[in-house]
């Protein structure tokens, strides 16, 4: 039978005997303590907060599981907390390994195992939604927020900052490679809780890493990495389409020998690449060359990572995505550009975006350094090229038209890199938000919801002039859910007027409206919505997700195609063609019944203004063409972007799941709500 570490330290354990414990643990698996760690596991085990702001691979990781064995040693529930399902995922391996099966759970919204284990692994957004609805209640000793740096991030912030202000007798460890100044944080943790901060930071990495900049073409330098040993290397794109080109584009480069490719091909075994991306993929893997970004399937990249971790991958072509935590080992990090599209504009990377991707660099146990090269823009690299190809000649250097960065390009050069390899991440910005979910959860709490909501709203991180913000949106979001009848004031308090089902959520900024919208359709009046009321409701809660674009693009140019064919046909004229194409979009269900009721709903309700209605039909289309996840993928030519596909259907089953009120089910919708639970699974 095997011992586990839960078995080695048994609840009711003194905090010296856990410390001692866990040191013969981590002793008999060769592993020895870095002073940072040590220091913080004494910390953790004498009971206070822990704020770990060491470097990538200075072993985060098995201080997280120091804390998880102190708390099962108090007799507590811990849980560990990550942005994304993969790393929530294999967290719950790992600790599973270590603790036993009966000791961790996995909570991660669409599915869970063992939810009532000691040990629970779980998006941050879940443990955000058990704080709000259970506060200091919640039955949680301890809590490790891993990759803590997305505390500054402005979607989702809010789901690392509600914890740290709702589980005030909850010991927090906070780790994350990139943090910056965390004073402001500590202080209020201290506050709030009456525990002491330890903030345990500046450690130095145990594998060092080395930066250059370089003004030659990518190839060049990849065959010179290559050359050198410094594979395997990961390739940082910022958009997915450069990460696949550039995978494409290195087919010419030969990354492997034969017998690394039969290793490769042996690893992959009867791994069925069954879409078109897929057999792409399938070409690059068996070179050696791996894809890796947020738009393939979750299968996919998995496939990439288990081929990364045996170090059968020497080259890999991604997005910046592989720097969340994700046990890839790399010993070099190419990055090709030092600006990016933010959602809204394009801007220089930050520091801790920097130096998020750099610290993927360097394989602890592996390698002695980690390189970080970052690529030059392409006109300064044209320019190094024709300079170099001039010689000393100094009438041909003198005959050569420097380039310069085109007009609106943001951009960078060997003063932005020195100047980012040289800074500390920038300061965390609070970025708590209140949604109709969130004032739901408190709401349910019960006991004195006025107090509760103006806790949220007025103790928190946020400056004054924000939670005066919030305060607005509190006021009109409780109005709202009154009209929605969800919510009722009378002598008793403030309570719900329903017993919502379990998994009942707003979690769309617009869902208090898609409930308005659903209550003027009805299944026995043809003459409202388009006569089919399941799609039609279905077409109302799709109005309020974010706009999946590469999949609405692919709609726009299909329906324009097929409208230019049907001009011809008709024989209009080119310039009337071009006119009259500018009006074809995507298509948009309930278009104009949708934007007469959010006018409708916002005379009310002004705050909804805040948020765009968007009228598309992704699943809706998918549904009426009667096709499969593969052949809706096919036929708008989605390949390279199946993995958003996925989760936009994902998406949408979980939003009409969750948001679509009992009575408002007929055997149609729920019909439906079956069918796409298939792919969105």
């Amino acid at each position: 039978m095997t011992v586990t570490l839960r078995d080695r330290i048994p609840a009711g354990s003194t905090p010296d005997a856990v410390y001692e414990a866990f040191l013969e643990w981590s002793t008999g698996r060769g592993i020895e303590l870095y002073p940072a760690q040590d220091e913080a596991i004494i910390e953790l085990v004498s009971g206070s907060h822990v704020i770990l702001a060491t470097p990538t691979g200075t072993g985060k990781s098995l201080v997280a599981v120091a804390a998880h064995a102190a708390s099962l040693a108090r007799g507590g529930r811990t849980y560990y907390t990550a942005p994304i399902k993969a790393l929530v995922s294999e967290k719950f391996f790992a600790l599973v390994d270590i603790f036993g099966p009966d000791a961790v759970g996995m909570v991660t919204g669409d599915s869970s195992v063992n939810p009532d284990a000691p040990i629970i692994c779980c998006t941050a957004e879940i443990l955000a939604n058990t704080a709000l609805r259970l506060g200091p209640d919640a039955v949680v000793d301890q809590v490790v927020m891993d990759e803590f740096h997305y505390y500054g991030d402005p979607d989702r912030g809010w789901a690392w900052q509600v914890p740290l202000l709702m589980l005030p007798k909850v010991q927090f460890l906070l780790m994350s490679a990139t943090l910056g100044d965390v004073s402001a944080i500590s202080a209020d943790l201290e506050r709030r809780t009456g525990r002491p901060v330890s903030l345990v930071a500046g450690a130095e990495r145990p594998v060092p890493l080395d930066f250059s900049y370089a003004r030659r073409p990518v190839h060049e330098v990849l065959e010179g990495l290559l050359e050198n040993g410094d594979a395997p290397v990961y390739i940082v794109h910022f958009s997915q389409a450069a990460a696949l080109e550039r995978a494409q584009a290195l087919s010419s480069v030969k990354v492997t020998t034969r017998e690394q490719r039969d290793e490769i091909a042996a690893a992959i075994g009867g791994f069925r690449f069954t879409t078109g991306f897929g057999k792409t993929l399938s070409r690059l893997v068996r070179a050696g060359i791996g894809v890796h970004h947020a738009g393939m399937l979750p299968r996919y990249r998995r496939l990439v990572e288990t081929l990364a971790q045996r170090g059968l991958l020497r080259v890999i072509c991604g997005t910046d995505t592989l720097g969340v935590g994700i046990n890839v080992p790399i010993r070099t990090v190419l990055i090709t550009a030092l600006s990016k599209y933010d959602g809204t504009k394009m801007r220089q990377v930050s520091a801790r975006e920097f130096h998020q991707i750099a610290g993927r660099a360097g394989r602890a146990g592996f390698d002695t350094h980690g390189s970080v090269v970052v690529m030059a823009p392409e006109w300064e690299i044209e320019n190094a090229v024709a300079l170099a190809k001039a010689g000393d000649d100094a009438a041909k250097r003198k005959k050569i038209v420097r380039k310069k960065a085109p007009t609106g390009v943001v951009n960078w050069g060997e003063g932005s890199f020195e100047r980012l390899v040289a800074a500390e991440p920038e300061p965390l910005s609070p970025q708590l938000q209140l949604t109709a979910a969130m004032l739901i959860n408190v709401i349910g709490r019960g006991g004195d919801v006025f107090a509760n909501v103006r806790s949220l709203v007025f103790d928190n991180h946020e400056p004054r002039a924000r939670q005066y913000e919030l305060a607005r949106r509190a006021i009109a979001l409780f109005r709202t859910l009154v009209v929605a009848e969800i919510v009722v004031a009378d002598a008793d308090g403030i309570h719900l007027t329903v017993d919502l089902q379990p998994n009942f959520a707003l979690n769309q900024p617009l869902s208090p409206f898609a409930l308005a919208a659903i209550d003027l359709l009805s299944p026995d009046d043809a003459e409202t919505g388009t006569s089919h009321y399941a799609l039609d409701v279905v077409s109302v809660i799709e109005s309020t997700l974010d706009d999946p674009r590469a999949i609405l693009a692919q709609q726009q140019y299909k329906a324009r195609g097929e409208a230019v064919a049907a001009m011809k046909r008709d024989g209009v004229e080119y310039d009337e063609r071009m006119a009259l194409l500018e009006e074809v979009t995507w298509p948009k269900p309930l278009d104009e019944l949708l934007a007469q009721a959010y006018e409708t709903f916002a005379s009310s309700q002004p705050w909804v203004r805040d948020f765009e209605l968007s009228p598309k039909s992704v699943v809706r289309d998918m549904f009426e063409r009667a096709m499969t996840f593969g052949e809706f993928v096919s036929f708008y030519e989605l390949g390279r972007s199946e993995g958003l596909v996925l989760r936009y259907l994902s998406d949408a089953y979980r939003a009409i799941r969750q948001t679509v009120p009992a009575e408002a089910r007929t055997d149609d919708l729920l019909d439906l709500i079956e069918w796409l639970r298939e792919p969105g699974r």
